[in-house]
């Protein structure tokens, strides 16, 4: 909201409102640049570049392992049986493109999960 500014040249001072400056132009939004991925296409060492992908293919794979504990604690929590609203083994699935078995086998997981959490 703008801010009421005092006029220098209207007599007794009388407040007035200052819009904002109209935007011109849109700003260009960065190009995206498919080459690189990390900076890694940029390490020139072999040694550097082996360590640095490692360190990122580890950081990749415990950021999925997490990923997947929530899914299970999500879909354990939609079949729980003293929900209302529990959703069967089938639409949970679905909606999260795993097989029945699958499913039942990641709500189980989750039950475990939320288990050690009590």
């Amino acid at each position: 909201m703008p801010e009421p500014h005092t006029a220098p040249d209207q007599p007794g001072g009388t407040p007035r409102f200052r819009r904002p400056a109209p935007l011109l132009y849109e700003p260009a939004a960065p190009a995206p640049d498919d080459e690189h991925f990390f900076d890694l296409d940029s390490l020139e060492d072999p040694r550097e570049l082996l360590e640095r992908s490692t360190e990122l293919t580890l950081a990749f794979r415990a950021a999925a392992d997490r990923a997947m504990e929530f899914q299970a604690i999500a879909a354990a929590q939609l079949a729980d049986p003293k929900r209302f609203d529990r959703l069967p083994d089938d639409v949970i699935a679905q909606r999260a493109d795993w097989t029945e078995d699958y499913a039942r086998k990641m709500i189980e997981f989750g039950r475990e999960l939320l288990g050690k959490r009590a």
